[in-house]
């Protein structure tokens, strides 16, 4: 196995300087020689004292402690309205000691009646519950940190935070809180462990921000003020927390997460007998620093990820899915935010989906002040015809300016054991990146220019290289947006996502924002778009969508889009309309027609919510009208149940003719506790001629220790006849 080891000695920390009078009046003369990162809402200063007595985690909050203290109000509405105050009271307190730190919080109610609230299941959606949410900056960079939350009911919700807004719910640690419903308030308390994220040692400020989410109100509010077009999550407009003295320096941590599992399955379709699989392995997290992660895995298992939702595929590229499995995660952007949406010299959901993963590693973190380090090393057992694989990427950035970085990234994909006949792919496949994201210090721009080079065995050509240019201005009133992307005939990425190739992108997008001062409206505006790709060649043009949309976004959250799209094509190889593999559009061959859509998404604080998305217009050589979208009902706050749907009417000329193709999907998602949790996924899709039966149960019996059921079915729909089935049982348990 080709692990990387890496040795790192990071220099002494350098302090930072604070410069406004109010963090003078508060601090000792010896902090005031350090320099602090210019922040906008610098003003903006939560001195923390350290506890003196014992905090119960009640949700009560009548410790002497809460009230000794600096109370702070999220007084600043960010929306339906940045200039305003909050309607509702909220407070919020906050100590610590040597282990950890600790909130509290008083939110008032102006409106009666229940708090709307999803479910009690973890990682809830911020706008679909009345909710606290905190965001952390521990390096004070204003790109990466973490975020916590919890809603009305107690669930809990935690996130990592990436590019400065960028919120990953799939991570989780350990943490603890309790809430309390009164009818006119409701109060939580929480406490977070030290050791549960990563921070700087020595330093005494962290950036920070507190929002609430007032559903019956339709009202977002925050400590610091955060301009409308950006989410409360922005670290460019935290405040600052002042601790009374730096938090505790970590020695080496480790987190050993061991896990058994059992299974049984059959394919019935190929006439396979039941197969038995046991299984062991762990996950491990080594601290090295307060900032530097040591990630080790050994036969992991993924079982109880998620099952994708299903979708009508009519599109000519591969379809993305995003990665679940908790080991790739921490850091993620590290490692996958490379390139452009779909450029991506780099995708884990390349590893183990289509042969076990035997073990691996990753280090990823800060490094002294402004440096950070991405590097993985991960090896798949030999499957089938599929050889031994090694997976490798590392990556380094560098804060340059206030929020800004370079960056570059290095991936290998390697054949291991390879016979001396061996033909069935490439021996190596190897990308080298390079990019600059630029972000201003107010967030009002952000950009990305970046370039890739790829080297394949038997290959040496000038088109094995990507490069774009990504550009966006926003303010209230408009977004100004520009792209440029091409992708050589030769780049080959095989452990990225690069589903086209052989292209040049230009694509300027503006959009515009009216803010009527009375009325139902809380804004409408319009948006132009032209996405053009070019056959880098001749520069013909081989794809062209010119959309124009208007759009009404309402005071109780419902939104409605009316759309206009104009299309062109060239086909660059004989494509099946249907995606049935059948009959095929020949290559070269050109179409153009126009579509019409409405889009309309209802109040979300409604016990009974539902988006619709309908429309009609040309498609390749014929017509094509479309539905599409959820209805959902909860029962709070034991969870809802929702139903899924889309119908394409392609209306083709022979040999397709006219084709119907449904995809129909039902969920109940039932949260017994804010410790078990059910759900159960029927989906239908016509297209594939498949019915998929998912079934999980989760028993949280520990902070981020669970016990899982989870049985998978597929049938042929029409007699229901059956394909697999498979029933996997998997206990794991967080030492720490």
């Amino acid at each position: 196995m080709a692990f990387t080891i890496l040795a790192i000695f990071s220099s002494p920390l350098h302090s930072a300087n604070f410069e406004t009078d109010s963090i003078k009046r508060t601090t000792h003369s010896e902090r005031q020689k350090n320099k602090e990162v210019e922040k906008i809402n610098k003003d903006y200063i939560f001195s923390v004292k350290k506890r003196s007595g014992d905090i119960k985690l009640d949700g009560l909050i009548n410790e002497d402690d809460w009230h000794k203290g600096e109370i702070i109000n999220l007084s600043n509405m960010v929306l339906p309205y940045d200039t305003g105050r909050a309607t509702a009271k909220s407070e919020v307190m906050m100590t610590y000691d040597k282990k950890a730190f600790y909130l509290a919080f008083v939110f008032h109610d102006t409106v009666p009646g229940k708090r709307p609230v999803e479910s009690l299941r973890r990682d809830f959606v911020f706008t679909n519950n009345d909710n606290f949410s905190i965001y952390l900056d521990p390096f004070n960079d204003q790109t990466t940190g973490y975020s916590f939350g919890i809603n009305a009911a107690g669930a809990q919700r935690d996130g990592s935070i990436s590019n400065g807004n960028v919120n990953n719910l799939m991570w989780d640690c350990k943490w603890q809180s309790v809430i309390r419903n009164f009818g006119d308030r409701w109060t939580g308390e929480i406490r977070i462990p030290f050791k549960s994220i990563r921070y700087k040692t020595g330093v005494d400020h962290w950036g920070i921000q507190i929002s609430r989410n007032d559903m019956k109100l339709n009202e977002k509010s925050a400590w610091a003020p955060v301009p409308r077009q950006f989410a409360t999550a922005t670290l460019a407009y935290a405040g600052q927390i002042l601790w009374e003295t730096p938090p505790p320096r970590s020695g080496l941590r480790l987190t050993l997460i061991p896990y058994l599992n059992t299974s049984i399955s059959q394919n019935i379709e190929n006439a396979e007998s039941k197969k038995y699989k046991y299984n062991f392995g762990f996950d491990a997290k080594l601290g090295l620093t307060t900032s530097l992660n040591l990630d080790l895995t050994y036969n992991p298992d993924f079982s109880q990820a998620e099952v994708d939702d299903q979708v009508t595929n009519l599109d000519r590229y591969e379809l993305y899915f995003p990665e679940k499995r908790q080991f790739f995660l921490e850091n993620s952007d590290l490692f996958g935010n490379f390139g452009a949406v779909n450029i991506r010299p780099f995708f884990s959901r390349r590893i183990g989906l289509d042969a076990p993963v035997k073990a691996g590693a990753r280090l990823s973190g800060k490094v002294g002040r402004d440096w950070r380090l991405g590097l993985m090393d991960m090896q798949t057992e030999k499957q089938g015809v599929l050889l031994v694989r090694n997976f490798f990427v590392t990556s380094i950035q560098k804060k340059v300016f206030a929020r800004s970085n370079v960056g570059v990234i290095f991936v290998n994909k390697e054949q291991l054991d390879v016979p001396f006949d061996w033909q069935d792919g490439n021996k190596y496949n190897r990308i080298v990146g390079l990019e600059y994201n630029l972000a201003s210090r107010n967030n009002f721009l952000n950009s990305k220019f970046f370039a890739q080079k790829s080297f394949t065995p038997g290959k040496m050509t000038s088109e094995e290289y990507s490069q774009g240019i990504d550009f966006a201005y926003s303010r209230k009133s408009f977004l100004l947006e520009m792209e440029e992307l091409y992708v050589g005939r030769d780049y080959n990425a095989e452990a990225g996502y690069v589903p086209r190739h052989d292209y040049l992108k230009v694509n300027p997008k503006a959009t515009f924002n009216f803010f009527p001062k009375k009325g139902l409206l809380e804004y409408h505006g319009f948006s132009a778009e032209f996405d053009n790709f070019y056959s880098p060649g001749n520069m013909e043009l081989i794809d062209r969508q010119i959309i124009a949309n208007y759009f009404f976004q309402y005071k109780n959250r419902a939104h409605l889009d009316i759309i206009n799209k104009l299309n062109y094509v060239v086909l660059q190889k004989d494509y099946d309309p249907t995606n049935r593999g059948k009959y095929y559009l020949p290559a070269t061959s050109s179409y153009q027609g126009y579509e019409f859509a409405l889009n309309y998404i209802s109040d979300n604080s409604r016990l009974f919510k539902y988006l619709i998305n309908s429309g009609y217009g040309g498609y390749y050589n014929g017509k094509r009208w479309f539905v599409e979208g959820t209805l959902n009902y909860r029962v709070q706050p034991y969870g809802y149940m929702s139903l899924i749907y889309s119908y394409n009417n392609l209306m083709l000329p022979a040999p397709w003719n006219r084709s119907g193709l449904w995809l129909v999907g039902t969920k109940l998602d039932v949260t017994l506790t804010d410790k078990l949790f059910f759900s159960t996924y029927v989906q239908y899709n016509q297209q594939i001629d498949n019915v998929n039966i998912n079934a999980r149960f989760q028993w949280r019996y520990r902070p981020v220790s669970d016990f899982f059921i989870v049985y998978t079915d597929n049938y042929f729909p029409g007699y229901m006849l059956e394909k697999n089935r498979a029933l996997v049982l998997k206990l794991s348990y967080w030492f720490n």
